[in-house]
């Protein structure tokens, strides 16, 4: 499949940083519990809370004699967008110990996350009749996922939307949790004879599919002799079974990464990738300290002979005109042209010409909106006045018409009037700006870097929890929109806008081949 429609590349930056929340939080889902290391578990094996947390094993379907055939995909998918989870048992130990998770648990912003799976991952081995004592959760979190895995979202023309989640090595403890929860949540089956376009060779017998179903929840499971895929969708599991994926590797010090593939999101994210000479394993790395998720950095190869990067501090500048509320910014130091006539910077990119280069400075603040009725909030920070002709003739023409102005010496072009009057006030000091950060934050966007990514986790999820609540309110003549969001969702936004600031960069030092990794935040 050609993917889905082109987005501002950006977006991949900001996608891959919420999947590393949802990925993680995953873990939690509904229970807390005590313990460390690599025996946390979450539940003591007795049900928690109201009778509707667990399943009894009466009133389950019978197993069907003979398994279904699928109909197999004829095209395949490609990976676009991972979660690599390095060091589990670490990872879990954190979230259980986290003090504002369990916090958040026994409010309606934790409970309204977790309501679909308690009853699926709280029910207990007693209420299954099962071999094992404790939760499903503890079988899920502390045998099925103890050895490294990654959550990968698919792209392609049978993509359906839905991650698979792969232990690529899946090791004794992991196989036997496979086994513990087939024996008895396995209420249908489905053979594949084949991987989809016959990319990769089935197995002897083909692949069988186990349909799990607990509390009315349904995940569909299958093995092979060394690998686990979990998924929503039988053929998400075929997929995450027979897809290429990369190396399930790890740097010191880095327990989650994110990675993303630029094929998978069309013409603009190749093109950047290409211009920044970005190579196919650029990653967002992240550690775990204590109970806390930190940035580590951006990492990843660099293409030989493409110095489309260089390295220097970001400017006070560009410090003053960013609003200190922007969700998410994306900086580059940029070697382009002295002139920027699209023939130049054609022939630039294709390496068919040398022309004299200089350091550009450019930025991107992105405002994402929770609901797809909303327009988009995209300002561009180009920080070269002298480029503002061409600009011009770069940016003409489309099907949005682009606000412009000049603002602390950036040519500033905006999706919206709107977005233009935002930065404006920053610029002017009649807003705050990321000099009025804290500290460690305005240290980490002076470090010298090639790239920085800064995502304020807090007004993200806040913002995006507020779009998703007027876009499900029922609103009519009858029914205006209340002048004010409910208590609980004025509480939940509350809450979520305490979370920290993380910052990413990767620095080209020496004119080396690969990035040098570095994070900050709060």
């Amino acid at each position: 499949g050609k993917g889905p429609t082109p987005k501002p590349a950006v977006r991949i930056a900001l996608v891959g940083a919420l999947v590393v929340g949802v990925g993680v939080g995953a873990f939690v889902l509904g229970r807390r519990g005590s313990g460390s290391g690599s025996g946390t578990t979450f539940s003591s094996g007795e049900r928690q809370g109201p009778p509707s947390a667990g399943a009894s094993v009466e009133g389950l379907p019978e197993l069907p004699s003979e398994p279904t055939e699928m109909d197999v995909p004829g095209t395949a998918v490609t990976a676009a967008v991972w979660v690599d989870v390095h060091a589990p048992a670490k990872v879990r130990d954190a979230l259980v110990r986290n003090a504002w998770l369990k916090e958040q648990l026994d409010k309606p912003l934790g409970q309204g996350f977790v309501s679909g799976w308690a009853a699926f991952l709280g029910s207990t081995g007693t209420d299954l009749k099962a071999s094992f004592k404790g939760a499903v959760l503890d079988v899920v979190a502390g045998q099925l996922l103890d050895a490294p895995f990654r959550t990968v979202w698919f792209s392609g023309a049978t993509s359906a939307g839905t991650p698979a989640l792969i232990v690529p090595k899946a090791g004794k403890s992991s196989l036997a949790g496979w086994d513990a929860m087939d024996a008895v949540a396995k209420r249908g089956e489905m053979t594949a004879d084949s991987c989809p376009a016959s990319t990769e060779k089935a197995p002897e017998g083909g692949f069988h599919l186990s349909r799990w179903l607990v509390a009315e929840q349904t995940v569909w499971a299958a093995r092979t002799a060394d690998r686990v895929v979990l998924a929503r969708h039988p053929v998400v599991v075929l997929q995450g079974l027979c897809a290429p994926l990369p190396e399930l590797e790890a740097d010191d010090g880095v327990d989650v990464e994110v990675g993303f593939n630029a094929n998978a999101y069309g013409r603009e994210a190749q093109l950047l990738t290409h211009v920044l000479g970005l190579g196919d394993d650029t990653r967002l790395q992240f550690g775990v300290e204590g109970d806390r998720l930190v940035g580590r950095g951006i990492a990843g190869k660099l293409v030989p002979g493409m110095m489309g990067l260089h390295t220097s501090p970001l400017s006070d500048d560009l410090l003053k005109l960013v609003p200190e509320e922007t969700p998410v910014l994306l900086a580059l130091q940029l070697m382009l042209p002295e002139s920027l006539e699209p023939s130049v910077l054609k022939k630039f990119w294709e390496g068919k010409v040398e022309v004299r280069t200089r350091p550009r400075q450019v930025a991107v603040v992105w405002t994402p909106r929770g609901s797809g009725s909303l327009e988009p909030e995209l300002a561009l920070l180009w920080g070269s006045e002298e480029d503002a002709a061409g600009l011009q003739a770069l940016f003409s023409g489309g099907a949005r018409e682009l606000k412009r102005a000049t603002l602390c010496k950036h040519v500033v072009l905006a999706t919206s009037d709107e977005e233009i009057e935002r930065l404006k006030k920053a610029c002017e000091g009649r807003a705050p700006n990321l000099l009025n950060a804290a500290g460690p934050v305005v240290t980490g966007l002076r470090a010298p870097a090639s790239l920085v990514l800064g995502i304020n986790t807090g007004r993200l999820l806040s913002g995006l929890a507020m779009d998703g609540y007027t876009s499900e309110a029922r609103v009519d003549r009858a029914s205006p929109l209340p002048k004010a969001a409910p208590p609980e969702i004025e509480a939940a936004r509350r809450d979520l806008e305490s979370l920290p600031y993380l910052g990413l960069r990767g620095s080209m030092l020496n004119y080396g081949h690969a990035l040098t990794p570095g994070g900050f935040g709060t």
